[in-house]
């Protein structure tokens, strides 16, 4: 099976700040990826390596097997770009810019996604863009793209702007549109309750550097929160199997991948003076604090 994504050693800086360091990815057909980190770990510099405006000092960027600075323009159309939700020609309204739209798309336009999803979001066809809410104008971009019916969908913050209740409808289509039409996604979201619904895979980065990379259900199994009572004042020794530890009020809480009885003999080989040891799976958003840190 060729993947539809293959990112080798992608290497980008900015003067002296590094974006990314090695990067690796690699999506299989069909597959929902999700890219999580926060701000400033090279999540964006990624997505326009990706779309092909930024160009990477060194590694390869291969989408459908082509080398995307140099991909033919009827290959690009096969991918849907969504940026931070924004839409152009916002005097229009739902309908016109739909029919504008499908004009570039002769041969794969496919109205019925769009006008789906705007019936589910309750917004009137005759609505001009320039008078919705944010949230809602980033789901009419949204809709365009899947319109334009393209293998891969690459979406930048595709929740941005939704209330809870509109993201959660939002989150169920996406995963069930990309589910039943064999179409392969990759994505970011600052709302990584969305991530855990609907992303097979993930890759949790920090710094331009992949901290870890698993399917969720492994990642959400494996990953645990270990907390322990300390003496005050105490420090954890640095270990690559404790990912950023905190004490607070003698209370040491820390992630790490080790099973119950393997975290336990790892303290012990720490000589760590600890008393009450518990621990306890996690939703994906405290895995990722767990990971990344708290501030």
């Amino acid at each position: 099976m060729t993947d539809i994504v293959h990112v080798e050693n992608l290497v980008k800086r900015y003067d002296d700040l590094i974006a990314l360091d090695h990067f690796n990815l690699s999506i299989a057909p069909g597959e929902i990826f999700g890219l999580l980190g926060p701000n400033g770990s090279g999540k964006t510099t990624t997505i326009n390596i990706l779309s092909g405006y930024l160009k990477p000092r060194s590694g390869e960027c291969r989408i459908f097997g082509q080398e995307i600075q140099t991909m033919a323009p009827a290959l690009r159309r096969n991918i849907g770009l969504l940026i931070e939700g924004h839409v152009q020609y916002q005097f229009m309204t739902i309908t016109q810019i739909e029919k504008f739209y499908a004009a570039f798309y002769p041969n794969q336009w496919k109205k019925e996604a769009y006008y789906e999803l705007m019936n589910k979001l309750k917004v009137a066809t005759g609505q001009r863009i320039s008078r919705m809410s944010c949230g809602q104008r980033s789901q009419v971009a949204l809709g365009l793209i899947l319109a334009q019916n393209p293998e891969l969908l690459v979406l930048d913050d595709f929740s941005l702007g939704l209330d809870p209740g509109y993201r959660r409808l939002f989150v169920d289509y996406l995963r069930d549109y990309a589910r039943s039409e064999g179409k392969t996604v990759f994505l970011t979201s600052h709302i990584i309750q969305d991530m855990e619904r609907l992303v097979d895979d993930c890759i949790i980065m920090d710094y331009g550097k992949i901290l870890i990379q698993k399917p969720i259900d492994e990642l959400l199994k494996e990953g645990r929160r270990y907390t322990c009572t300390v003496p005050e004042g105490y420090e954890l020794p640095a270990s690559d199997d404790f990912y950023h530890p905190s004490v607070m009020r003698n209370t040491l809480e820390t992630f790490s991948f080790l099973p119950p009885t393997e975290a336990e003999a790892k303290l012990k080989s720490m000589s760590v003076p600890y008393t009450d040891l518990h621990s306890e799976h996690v939703n994906l958003e405290d895995a990722f604090i767990g990971l990344t840190g708290k501030y």
